[in-house]
């Protein structure tokens, strides 16, 4: 059983590097650039299908948002088109939302949320500029196709869809969202069952990116889920589990730990730090990230001279095909013959713990 487990374990880290060079077509971590957008035929024949990611500029610089919403005038010009809108802003203490964290007693890890307050725009857009002076990070993410209902008053300012991308795929987007935040907001290693155009109006975002086939070096683990609430009267948060308690599947690597719990890291989860290095890419105002359906992914952002980051992405259905039943027959391997086990089914509430004192100060 031992040699049968070592020769899966191979097995894999070969799968690792072939991806990379064989499907992916490289072996620099770097993902293609394109400068101009693709036509259909060629989006979906060299990336949709190979489900190879890639980044697009000069696709929409005929957008009104990329003047609209980032020159000198852009908050009058936000604020007042949506005066009257109400919008959902994401509240946290560090600006990690659906992310891990330790309740504040016990030593259980888990899956937090974010407090979410309905606000008027305006007051949003403050809130999210100003995050200095706050006790607080706040982040427009609410997601669920929050453009076309919460944000609706603009939406003249960007295409409905993308063209080429709606003719290859065969369908309209399901949900269009829009995310404003600051330096201080960044997003966890997860996947997403959707084919992602992802465009940037203001700032940057900087990408790790990893390929479905990479599934066991993020250590996905059943994390409680717990909740951010904030205080107006003391601007205290609260961290609870919710109740009744629900577990949610998680990536459990951070790529970025801080350097007191790097070594501890580092031995927790040696797949990812010691495996190939992730894909990078920095998407700039005015580009379009093609991400691919499971791909994993973390996510940080630059902002632009006023303070903030806005992007737009516009979520397809992704095909429920051949490669979802390899992806999931992938998943189910248990690699404990390189070193951790990494079968979600292995794992229980024990996977929750503290990794070791070295965590103490994550949060």
């Amino acid at each position: 059983m031992g040699d049968e487990q070592g020769e899966i374990g191979v097995a894999v880290e070969k799968l690792w590097e072939e991806v990379r060079e064989l499907s992916l077509g490289t072996s620099s971590y770097q993902v293609e650039c394109l400068e101009c957008p693709p036509s259909p035929l060629r989006f979906l024949r060299d990336f949709v299908l190979p489900n190879k990611p890639c980044i697009i500029s000069n696709a929409i610089h005929h957008w009104p948002s990329l003047t609209k919403w980032s020159d000198d005038n852009s908050s009058c010009y936000l604020s007042k088109a949506l005066s009257q809108a109400l919008v959902s802003v994401h509240l946290t203490p560090n600006g990690q939302a659906d992310a891990l964290a330790f309740l504040p007693t016990g030593n259980q890890l888990c899956f937090t949320s974010a407090h979410v307050e309905r606000m008027p725009f305006p007051q949003a857009l403050d809130l999210i500029s100003s995050c200095s002076s706050k006790p607080f990070v706040a982040y427009a993410q609410q997601q669920n196709d929050c453009f076309r209902s919460e944000y609706s008053a603009i939406g003249e300012d960007v295409e409905p869809h993308i063209p080429w991308a709606t003719q290859a795929l065969g369908c309209l987007p399901e949900a269009v969202n829009l995310w404003i935040g600051n330096h201080h907001s960044h997003t966890s290693f997860h996947k997403d069952h959707y084919e992602n155009l992802y465009a940037v109006i203001s700032g940057e975002k900087h990408f790790l990116l990893l390929p479905p086939t990479d599934v066991h070096r993020m250590y996905i683990r059943q994390y409680p889920v717990a909740r951010y609430s904030f205080s107006q009267d003391s601007e205290e948060f609260e961290l609870e589990l919710e109740s009744p308690m629900r577990y949610v599947p998680w990536c459990s690597v951070n790529p970025y730990p801080p350097p007191a719990s790097m070594d501890s890291e580092m031995q927790s989860f040696p797949l990812y730090f010691n495996g190939p290095s992730p894909f990078q890419c920095t998407v700039k105002a005015g580009d379009i990230l093609y991400l691919p359906s499971m791909w994993f992914h973390h996510v940080t952002q630059s902002p632009d001279d006023k303070g903030r980051t806005i992007a737009i992405n516009y979520w397809y259905d992704m095909q429920f095909d051949i490669k979802f039943a390899y992806f999931n027959f992938l998943q189910s391997i248990n690699l404990k013959s390189l070193g951790h086990s990494t079968h979600l089914k292995d794992l229980g509430e024990s996977s929750c713990e503290r990794i070791d004192d070295a965590n103490a100060s994550k949060d």
